[in-house]
């Protein structure tokens, strides 16, 4: 199997970012299925990739295309930072494992704790996150909550 290239976001990745981000599959495991337009979408990557200390936004390669995106948001509670991730793959390697190899390369560069909302018809994410060693805390409303401590990555 190929290896996956993490490297990070640009505004060049702006146009296949949206694509992604609007597609149906996509739409329907997030948390805002709305179609996103261009000009909505550059001005919230624009301020993504000014925030790197509050977010990380990784595009994952195979042999110099695109294959996916992962992204961790920086989320302050009382007793420390943790990271919050999300992740989408390109729709044409959906169903190759593509998913697990970027997060599982992704999240080694954390040593906070990391969390994930999944929603629960998201069998495919819910499966990554299991593999990785996520923690189910909780189920609200459709949406599981998993988290992974500093200790225990993969």
């Amino acid at each position: 199997m190929k290896d996956i290239y993490l490297r990070p976001a640009s505004l060049e990745d702006a146009n296949v970012l949206l694509a992604w981000r609007n597609d149906t599959e996509t739409r329907l495991a997030s948390h805002n299925q709305d179609i996103i337009s261009l000009e909505q979408h550059i001005t919230w990557l624009e301020h993504s990739l000014a925030i790197p200390d509050k977010r990380q936004l990784w595009i994952a390669e195979i042999d110099g295309v695109a294959v996916g995106t992962c992204r961790a948001d920086v989320v302050t509670d009382t007793t420390e930072n943790v990271w919050e991730l999300s992740w989408t793959v390109a729709p044409e390697m959906r169903g190759k494992g593509i998913a697990y190899r970027m997060l599982r390369a992704f999240i080694t560069s954390f040593e906070s704790s990391l969390m994930a909302q999944i929603k629960c018809e998201n069998i495919a994410s819910i499966k990554v996150a299991d593999k990785l060693g996520f923690i189910l805390k909780e189920e609200k409303e459709g949406v599981l909550f998993y988290s992974l401590p500093p200790f225990s990555k993969s």
